[in-house]
């Protein structure tokens, strides 16, 4: 695999589609089966290979901090209880001192700024950006299968899924010069097409192995779709110098940043767990009614 050992995480969002939960609690604490949905970001960074994981936050996040750092009361007390599952499970939560960094974005100026104030902390080497948004069940970590991918094609990758042409709007999408395998190589990229106008239908998601040179291009750009400075445009900026390729990755992938997405990623958890499916299964099967058949 390739040396990619740093990451970004954007989570500056308020989250406002989970209010009133979000109104005192991070998007990315929203308890997914149990673990929060940050877990799984860097659960699959770790798998990855990364070992530097860049937070980039904004005011009331502090509980993103919070949870990596050690409980020494909680776990005194688990330990004098003799709750070693409990104690093992906090012990996944825990980063080694000076893997974390920290960035504010003060205002919400979009993806690729966020994405830029991480400049001086990724310095001049390749990176990923996961979105912890975009959760991905797969046996293998979407980054993982990224990282093995790079060190092959190189310059910039972005994770892709098929979608029907009518979804093309709510995503970025690729213009695909040729196809290779589970790589797409692009001529560029287009953010949220009209439907009759998409390129093709390979949608980007929330996983990106980017070259050092984006954060040339990001302060170059001006503000793009909604006012933001839109990281789809830096790398389309960057192509000369780096290129980009989609990336198809084995797995599923759920949005959580809307209700529906994360209520189907919480059934799909759930069921993997077998302390849990056998339950959950029975109590879902009374409750959804079956489709009706076509006559």
């Amino acid at each position: 695999m390739t040396n990619i050992r740093k990451a970004v995480f954007p989570v500056a969002g308020m989250g406002t589609r989970f209010l009133p939960a979000t109104k005192s609690i991070p998007k990315e604490m929203l308890p997914l089966v149990d673990r929060p949905l940050i877990q799984y970001a860097v659960d699959e960074a770790r798998e990855a290979g990364i070992k530097e994981f860049i937070f980039v936050t904004a005011a009331g996040k502090g509980a993103l901090e919070d949870y990596f750092d050690t409980a020494a009361a909680l776990e005194n007390t688990l330990e004098m209880r003799g709750k070693t599952a409990a104690l093992e499970a906090i012990a996944r939560t825990q980063m080694p001192e000076g893997a974390l960094s920290f960035v504010r974005q003060s205002k919400p100026l979009g993806l690729g700024h966020a994405v830029g104030l991480a400049a001086r902390l990724v310095g001049d080497e390749p990176f990923a950006v996961l979105l912890p948004d975009d959760v991905i069940r797969a046996p293998r970590g979407a980054l993982r299968q990224m990282v093995e991918a790079h060190a092959v094609s190189r310059g910039h990758m972005v994770a892709t899924m098929k979608v029907a042409r009518e979804q093309t709007s709510s995503y970025g999408i690729l213009d695909v010069a040729r196809e290779a395998g589970k790589l797409a190589h692009a001529r560029g990229m287009v953010e949220k097409p009209d439907p009759a106008l998409a390129p093709s239908t390979h949608a980007v998601v929330g996983r990106y192995i980017l070259e050092p040179s984006i954060f040339e291009a990001l302060g170059a750009i001006c503000p793009g779709a909604g006012g933001e400075l839109q990281l789809t445009d830096a790398i389309n900026a960057d192509l000369p110098s780096a290129g980009v390729t989609g990336f198809r990755f084995d797995g599923e992938r759920f949005d959580c940043g809307s209700v529906q997405g994360f209520v189907q990623a919480t059934a799909a958890f759930a069921l993997d767990r077998p302390e849990l499916s056998h339950e959950l299964s029975g109590f879902l099967a009374g409750r959804v009614a079956p489709v009706p058949q076509a006559a």
